[in-house]
């Protein structure tokens, strides 16, 4: 009972994921998590999917993971960020009850028989004889792999104020640091930081001078079993608050007693989830910041005030909320924090999240210097397959950066070092033209087809693949004459848009005044068929993009060849169409050539293309 093939340590979004797909080869799979915690929980703002972030949880469905089907039963408000966009960088993104998420969770874990859950607290891992022993506060279990998912809970300090308490999250003890477990580990010289805003009570907020942000029912479900509209729970509004030159001045006026500008937080925060301290700071002219008041449950009395994480002591917190309009009367539950932990180096790790120096050791989740559920998750899905594949005697799982946002993430990991919490985003990826919501399917089915499981899921990607080919051929050999009266309503304004000769599907889905998936299904329709919505979105906006990734490719390669060339870096630190992060690095770096730039710590794939773009 004690013995197991896997064993999990933590039980969070990268602790389920490795152990729902470790389990489907039929190993004997355990989670060790601390006691009083519900799998799957979200300490931080209960929301699934964003940019960059939608397509993770896409490509993590579509390999067989479970963050898109918990979304999808606990989603309580659905949206698309950046849908004026193009579709390549559109993201959906679902706000969740995170207590139906927990709920569900569970309950998905619980129906697999070969995974046993054991809430106790992990004391020390000693190598033993061919796996190791892990000693909680019960007993002692015997494992030959383990995967270590522990989130913030590494030496976890909590800081509100003056108020320091050790922790992983608000109400929980930390757990051991990371050298007392594995002598032979060494984490970050420095530790990382993230935080959370104040919780405020939802019936003190007087909504009706905030915007409502209703959910939106176009908004397809993240799990490609479900039926793509259907909402398994009650949809609720989100709203947008705004913070004011009051609320900016009273952040200001007591930045000695911020610990993370008095000296009392050592950690590395994300840049890109700044605290309202740093936004205070940070942009010394501007007052006005959006805050998301969103809803934490149908059943809970909390609203999550996305924008505001604080460490500022608790008065201070009270003062800058009441500051701003609709929150004037405003109450709160919880008060921010700010938790510091320790993360490992992950240019340590293998691309299967193998420990180098230490075999049949994974790690997965913000311990590797992540932020975010959806980047954890991710890793998790990673670390379990190839823990299990290695069991067994398979080829790994390793996903390209060329193909996927998952491949993106783990190699930009695994070949730098961190220097603060690491976030996905489109534009860290060469070729997101091509690794996009819509087309999720295509990349992953040859990575899914590679574990060699065959569920549900597999049948409905082998039917899905036969579809899209017959699609692709029905568009290029399928043509439209210019007598057509679709010719006629397909024209755009101007006389240069008239469709004058006969054309084929293809050629139509790529004028640049239609909508692909809509054009393709009235193209479709006038010839007396049916399809499947997302198979025509996919076929659709795949037609369109196509020209443009083939000359995406085309430019990627002739960066390669670029690495020589001398660059003004100068007048890359002054180019408003690069972002200020990249903009920051170059300043301090100040490289003279395109290899020089590229090797820096955190620049962007569009950052290059813009630099290659003025020198080609």
């Amino acid at each position: 009972m004690n013995t197991f093939d896997i064993t999990i340590v933590g039980g969070g979004h990268a602790g389920i994921e490795a152990a729902q797909i470790a389990s489907q080869f039929g190993l004997n799979v355990s989670i060790i998590t601390m006691p009083g915690i519900g799998l799957g929980s979200a300490p931080c703002n209960p929301s699934v999917g964003g940019v960059g972030k939608g397509q993770v949880v896409r490509e993590l469905d579509a390999l067989g993971g479970v963050m898109g089907i918990l979304a999808d039963k606990a989603g309580i408000q659905f949206r698309v960020l950046n849908d004026s966009k193009g579709f390549a960088v559109q993201s959906s993104r679902v706000q969740i009850d995170k207590d139906l998420y927990s709920v569900e969770a569970e309950k998905l874990i619980s129906n697999i028989p070969n995974i046993t859950v054991v809430r106790e607290k992990v004391l020390e891992i000693k190598p033993a004889a061919d796996c190791f022993e892990v000693l909680t506060t019960e007993r002692s279990y015997r494992t030959k792999k383990i995967i270590m998912t522990v989130g913030t809970f590494l030496n976890g300090k909590l800081h509100t104020g003056t108020s320091q308490v050790s922790g992983g999250r608000v109400g929980c003890e930390p757990s051991n640091g990371l050298t007392t477990l594995f002598s032979e580990i060494k984490t970050r010289p420095y530790r990382f930081k993230t935080g959370t805003p104040p919780r405020l009570d939802k019936n003190s907020i007087d909504y009706s001078k905030l915007e409502e942000q209703p959910s939106d029912p176009a908004v397809r479900n993240f799990h490609c079993l479900h039926e793509p509209f259907h909402r398994f729970s009650r949809q609720v509004s989100c709203y947008l608050a705004k913070t004011n030159p009051n609320t900016m001045e009273i952040i200001r006026a007591n930045k000695e007693k911020s610990p993370m500008f008095n000296g009392q937080i050592k950690g590395v925060g994300a840049r890109y989830c700044p605290s309202i301290e740093d936004k205070a700071y940070r942009y010394p002219d501007k007052n006005i910041h959006h805050v998301f008041i969103e809803p934490e449950g149908l059943e809970l009395d909390t609203m999550y005030p996305s924008g505001i994480s604080s460490s500022l002591p608790k008065e201070v917190q009270q003062d800058y909320v009441r500051s701003m309009e609709g929150l004037e009367n405003a109450e709160i539950k919880v008060y921010g924090y700010a938790v510091e932990y320790d993360v490992i180096d992950t240019t340590d790790l293998k691309l299967t999240l193998e420990h180098v120096q230490i075999p049949n050791l994974y790690f997965a989740g913000q311990v590797n210097g992540t932020s975010g559920y959806e980047e954890a998750a991710g890793q998790g899905f990673i670390a379990g397959s190839n823990a299990a594949l290695s069991l067994l005697g398979l080829d790994p799982l390793i996903l390209s950066r060329h193909e996927s946002y998952i491949g993106v993430m783990i190699e930009d990991l695994t070949s730098n070092t961190r220097d603060e919490p690491y976030r996905l985003f489109t534009a860290r990826s060469e070729n997101r033209l091509f690794i996009r919501e819509d087309n999720t399917v295509i990349r992953m089915y040859p990575y899914r087809a590679q574990l060699l499981l065959n569920t549900p899921l597999d049948s409905y990607q082998r039917k899905f693949i036969e579809s899209y080919q017959d699609l692709l051929e029905f568009c290029d050999e399928t043509m439209i004459p210019e007598t057509s009266p679709l010719m006629k309503e397909f024209e755009g304004d101007g006389e240069l848009q008239q469709l004058t000769r006969r054309m084929s599907v293809t050629e139509i889905l790529r004028q640049a005044w239609l909508n692909p998936v809509s054009a393709l299904e009235r193209l479709v329709g006038y010839h007396g068929l049916s399809i499947q919505s997302d198979l025509g979105r996919t076929v659709a906006i795949s037609k369109k993009y196509d020209p443009y990734i083939k000359r995406s490719e085309s430019q990627y390669e002739k960066l390669k060849k670029m690495d020589g060339m001398r660059i003004d870096w100068e007048s890359i630190f002054a180019s408003t169409n690069i972002s200020f992060e990249c903009r920051q690095r170059v300043g301090r770096i100040k490289p003279e050539t395109f290899g020089q730039l590229k090797l820096i710590e955190g620049i962007r794939p569009a950052t290059l293309a813009v630099v290659a773009a003025k020198a080609l």
